[in-house]
């Protein structure tokens, strides 16, 4: 394991792998799906003893919709149902939950499920567990530029005062830092619009396990190895 100061404070994960991981079994998407929701709850649970405060998940992006009507119907039920059984556990565990993405396109209900769990942990002060729910991360930077555009419009922001230090304040991860470090799972290496503008600097490990097979002991692995690699941040170490 890492020393305490190099371990990341931020890790965002794209959990891919789900529909292959069921479907190597003779089962439908939605069955490796469910086994994904139930590996989140275990990563989520490890974070504190591996030293990671902030948690964001990638669960369903503005391209999904392009799945199957039975596939998306089937996610955004389970969306509901993970909601419904884990908010007091969540909550019990000082778990702080926010959702990150476009809501107006999702169903009333669960946005008033999201709603109600971003409430209830609030108060929280442990793991903060962001999940990134038809979310895109063009979609989030075209969002944020045109409430930057109404506020300068409105006289509330000199356009002389538009920077990399003001814009993200305008992002939906804004009360977040950024993140050290992005995960994938499944083998696949492309971000896949996720956290564009946040992940400037970050490592990026990828890896061939499929999501609901990363374990607590696969995930301190990789924190491992994050402890190794040498940040510049575009500086030259001397």
């Amino acid at each position: 394991m890492p020393k305490e100061s190099t371990r990341p404070e931020h890790v965002a994960i794209i959990m891919d792998g789900n529909g292959r991981w069921a479907q190597m079994r003779g089962r439908p998407r939605l069955f490796g799906h469910a086994a994904g929701a139930r590996r989140v709850k275990e990563i989520v649970r490890a974070c504190p003893d591996l030293g990671v405060r902030y948690l964001t998940i990638f669960a369903f992006s503005t391209e999904n919709w392009k799945r199957t009507q039975t596939e998306v119907a089937g996610l955004m039920r389970l969306f509901k149902r993970y909601i419904r059984r884990e908010a007091q556990a969540l909550f019990d565990e000082n778990v702080r939950v926010r959702f990150i993405g476009d809501r107006v396109r999702l169903e009333p209900a669960l946005v008033d499920l999201m709603d109600g769990l971003e409430l209830m942990t609030a108060g929280n002060s442990g793991t903060n567990l962001t999940i990134a729910l038809n979310y895109g991360g063009r979609d989030e930077v075209t969002r944020a530029a045109r409430r930057l555009a109404h506020d300068v419009a409105m006289g509330k922001l000199d356009p002389r005062e538009v920077s990399d230090e003001t814009f993200p304040r305008y992002l939906d991860t804004h009360v977040l830092p950024d993140p050290d470090l992005v995960i994938r799972t499944s083998g696949e290496a492309r971000i896949s619009n996720f956290l564009l503008w946040q992940s400037a600097y970050a490592e990026y490990e990828f890896i061939d396990t499929l999501w609901p097979d990363f374990s607590p002991e696969v995930f301190a692995q990789v924190i491992g190895r994050f402890g190794q690699r040498e940040r510049r941040f575009g500086a030259v170490m001397a």
